[in-house]
């Protein structure tokens, strides 16, 4: 029997992942000349070198979730608002899908 049979991995979460698509959709809102692709591919390329770039931040209980949603302010989220800039610059820079 498996890990996943015996255990409940519900819990177990990256919440870089949470912080990194917010953080997307902000930044993607801001752009109101639309001079940044939104196509399927670009965004995934954007959150995928997003993600890459910054440290997971996984919880695997109620009580971590509790504390990833207090994270407003914090130098993480500093990380995370900057590697997403970059993600957006470099995808827009060179899409893939061109």
């Amino acid at each position: 029997m498996g890990l996943k049979e015996q255990y409940d991995f519900e819990y177990l979460v990256n919440e870089a992942e949470r912080f990194v698509l917010n953080e997307l959709e902000k930044q993607l809102k801001s752009d109101t000349g639309n001079a940044v692709c939104k196509c399927q591919d670009c965004i995934l390329d954007m959150a995928a070198y997003a993600l890459n770039n910054v440290k997971p931040y996984y919880r695997a209980s109620l009580m971590g979730s509790l504390y990833a949603k207090a994270m407003d302010g914090t130098e993480y989220l500093d990380h995370v608002r900057k590697a997403v800039k970059k993600a957006v610059e470099l995808v827009s820079k060179n899409p893939s899908h061109s």
